[in-house]
């Protein structure tokens, strides 16, 4: 699974979903879907340009969580 720190990142500049669209040019939709973690892909360009806004590189804007096999919760 694919994590996003969208929702960290803003909340630490105290940002909103506007704030950004604004700042990067980026569709407001783009970026509720990356904040609330249901984007199914995501454009380089997005990832670029939030990449740029945050100062951050592409590791700590995503994160890969590998997902427990079924079953195996509780161990």
């Amino acid at each position: 699974m694919i994590r996003c720190h969208l929702s960290r990142l803003m909340g630490e500049r105290k940002l909103k979903v506007i704030d950004v669209a604004r700042q990067t040019g980026l569709h407001r939709n783009t970026i509720t879907l990356l904040y609330d973690e249901t984007a199914a892909r995501v454009e380089i360009e997005a990832i670029d340009k939030l990449c740029a806004l945050f100062g951050v590189t592409v590791g700590e804007l995503f994160e890969y969580v590998p997902e427990e096999p079924a079953g195996e919760s509780g161990k």
